[in-house]
């Protein structure tokens, strides 16, 4: 295992999954299991593969990379990384972050689906009644012959429309940074969203937090939405300018679901809770029983390209070089 220096070596890989229930992975690696515990498993030194532990502390996670001098992948189980951006300066030149594109596709996707239907359909309202011993039928809106509005059409995007074709929306319209072809129709770019907003009675944000991104869902974004239209979040709380929506939802002309919110966690005093119109599921798109198995797909996917010396996938930022590093370069 680990040797004595710990500059020599092929270096540890610190996985949060224990290593023997992950198949397939390659040798050559030394394979060390921690998944954010007050010990640390190895020398962090010896570290060039970090898979970082999944819903646990960001400043816990953070603590290893300053000690981690040779490490040259940094994998995150999530498909946002913005509380992971901090610490590409403790990283070591060219070290490289990754995301999890792909991984939380059929989870999110399930419950954008569900949030919707739930909404729509006034499961909120069924379950207080249920509570109290209540039968209360009505009359409430299907997702069949309704327009959907995609923001945000990456992977989960997409997966999300797989999860739509057999609902018998009337259309889904699709949004992303810039403007491309899908094998399902046409994505619009950022700059076409306003004119596609009033045409939508759901809109469901699945766009990274980004510079571009933050506050997109404010008060303008809202005020072209038509009457009556349902907002469902399971992208990030800060897309969305929570003030601007309590507006909208307190006035009874939007409605939502929101499985991210900002503040987040949401707290216990906080209007949204109590908001006309709203259904909150506390961050739980990723975490469910899809996580485990497509976690070990891609850290044994991830780990066969690094081993081999091939590139790995889903960089989203790699770590610069010290002012002290460009001033000694020839």
């Amino acid at each position: 295992m680990a040797t004595a220096d710990p500059h020599t070596g092929p270096g540890d890989v610190w996985l949060p999954i224990p290593p023997d229930e992950i198949d397939g992975l390659p040798d050559g690696l030394d394979y060390v299991h921690w998944d954010a515990g007050p010990e640390y498993p190895a020398d962090p030194a010896r570290c060039v593969f970090y898979a970082v532990p999944y819903m646990k502390p960001v400043d816990v996670c953070l603590r290893p990379l300053s000690r981690m001098s040779r490490v040259r992948v940094v994998q995150a189980l999530t498909a946002g990384v913005e509380l992971l951006l901090p610490g590409l300066d403790r990283m070591p030149p060219g070290a490289q972050l990754c995301n999890a594109r792909g991984l939380h596709d059929a989870s999110t996707a399930e419950l954008a689906l569900t949030l919707t239907l739930a909404a729509l359909r006034g499961v909120p309202g069924f379950v207080r009644a249920q509570d109290a011993g209540v039968w209360r039928p009505e009359f409430r809106p299907a997702l069949a012959d309704k327009s959907v509005l995609i923001v945000g059409y990456g992977s989960i995007g997409s997966a999300i429309e797989d999860r739509l074709t057999p609902f018998e929306c009337a259309r889904v319209m699709r949004i992303a940074r810039t403007a491309r072809d899908a094998v399902r129709g046409p994505v619009h770019p950022l700059s076409e969203l306003t004119t596609l907003l009033p045409a939508a009675d759901v809109v469901i944000l699945a766009t990274p937090l980004t510079d571009e991104t933050r506050g997109l869902v404010g008060r303008d974004f809202l005020a072209r939405m038509k009457d009556g239209a349902l907002l469902v979040n399971v992208a990030r709380g800060a897309v969305v300018d929570t003030a601007a929506l309590l507006a909208e939802l307190e006035s009874g002309r939007l409605r939502a679901a929101l499985d991210v919110t900002d503040p987040e966690p949401l707290p216990t005093d906080h209007p949204l809770w109590q908001a006309p119109g709203v259904l909150v599921t506390p961050h739980v798109g990723g975490p469910s029983s899809a996580f485990l198995p497509r976690a070990k797909r891609l850290l044994q996917a991830q780990l066969a390209h690094f081993a081999a010396g091939e590139p790995v996938r889903h960089v989203v930022a790699t770590a610069p070089e010290s002012e002290a590093d460009r001033s000694t370069r020839p």
